[in-house]
């Protein structure tokens, strides 16, 4: 899916909130990766934001710069600091275990602006942003329920903290609504982005029976592995179509872009604030890709018309009766999971398989 068919009607709706942008008004902008721009994923997603902010702003207005396949830890401080050091005004760190080591350097550079994505800690200079990708989850998981013939749907699974069990329990609820007899089952490669563990993983949960396969991390291992063997999956962070025509069905999709625009205004024209931004389907940040052939059409007016519902705020994802993988109701019926329960998910939803692992 091309960002720019994502970003309509967002713009304005971001940007309306960051005052006018001043002429003279320039600033520098850094990006720390957990992967390469190239993975096809979640650092591909990020980056292709960093382009749109400049194609919106100006060249001559933002200048950017960004270090890819930085590893969470000690690593990440020093690049941070580095990017403080050279004089750029507002810092995206766009992985999850970046969040400290932005902390300790934004106390070091007062004066500069980070924004860490997926973080839950702030600071008087530093936000934080996520998406709401559990929406896309859930809508992708009504395709996989629909597609399934087997009844075992594979997951790929990078690190068991609250964000990616989210939307495994998103993605399952889905698949459940449709077909109660389907289960999930989830492995685990302990890494963001390892093509080799991916594909590995891949292949186990095929010989496991899985029929589909998605995944949570970030190359496109598993559809290429999917399309080698003859089987459906859904990716993640951006459209996949183009590593297996065949095999894959959409995608559960990132745009960062309107934010980092708005985010960039927002400095030039000093309205920037700390806050904790978490946008879904409603304001574009998250979505799904377009529909392979293989899915039928009243399927796929189906997953339309729940996203039409959940933008609308007719119904929202962990709506009850959620029942976790033992079968005790932790959110009865008629009731649903506030944010601050979302943000820290531990446990398995009813039809996922398997243990999950302690941190």
């Amino acid at each position: 899916m091309k960002l720019k068919s994502l970003i309509a009607g967002m713009g304005l709706a971001l940007a309306g909130a960051t005052g006018a942008v001043h002429a003279a008004d320039n600033v520098k902008v850094g990006f720390v990766y957990v992967g390469p721009t190239g993975d096809a994923g979640w650092t591909y997603s990020h980056d292709e934001a960093r382009k749109y902010m400049v194609e919106q702003l100006g060249a001559d207005k933002v200048e950017t710069a960004y270090v890819e396949s930085v590893a969470e830890g000690a690593d990440a401080e020093r690049v941070i600091r580095n990017l403080a050091a050279k004089g750029h005004d507002l810092i995206f760190t766009t992985s999850f275990g970046y969040m400290n080591p932005t902390l300790k350097v934004a106390k070091k550079f007062p004066k500069v602006k980070f924004e860490h994505a997926t973080g839950y800690k702030q600071s008087k200079n530093v936000g934080t942003y996520m998406a709401r990708a559990y929406q896309a989850r859930y809508l992708t998981g009504l395709v996989a329920g629909k597609m399934t013939k087997t009844n075992t749907i594979g997951y790929v699974a990078s690190f068991p903290i609250p964000e990616v069990i989210r939307g495994i329990n998103a993605f399952t609820k889905g698949v459940r609504e449709v077909n109660p007899e389907a289960q999930v089952k989830v492995l685990w490669v302990s890494s963001w982005y390892d093509p080799a563990k991916e594909r590995e993983a891949a292949e186990t949960l095929i010989l496991q029976n899985a029929d589909v396969l998605t995944q949570h991390t970030d190359s496109a291992a598993v559809i290429q592995t999917a399309e080698a063997k003859g089987k459906y999956a859904i990716g993640y962070h951006s459209d996949m179509s183009a590593y297996g025509a065949k095999a894959h069905l959409t995608s559960a999709v990132h745009n960062w872009g309107p934010i980092y625009v708005a985010k960039a205004k927002a400095v030039m024209d000093g309205t920037w604030k700390s806050e904790d931004l978490w946008y879904g389907i409603k304001e574009g940040v998250t979505d799904i890709a377009p529909f392979n052939s293989e899915v039928p059409e009243d399927v796929r007016k189906m997953v339309e018309a729940k996203k039409a519902d959940i933008k609308a705020g007719k119904i929202r994802v962990f709506d009850g009766p959620v029942k976790d993988q033992t079968g005790n109701v932790r959110v009865a019926a008629g009731e649903t999971m506030d944010d601050n329960a979302l943000k820290g998910f531990d446990y398995y939803v009813e039809g996922v398989e398997g243990q999950l692992p302690k941190n």
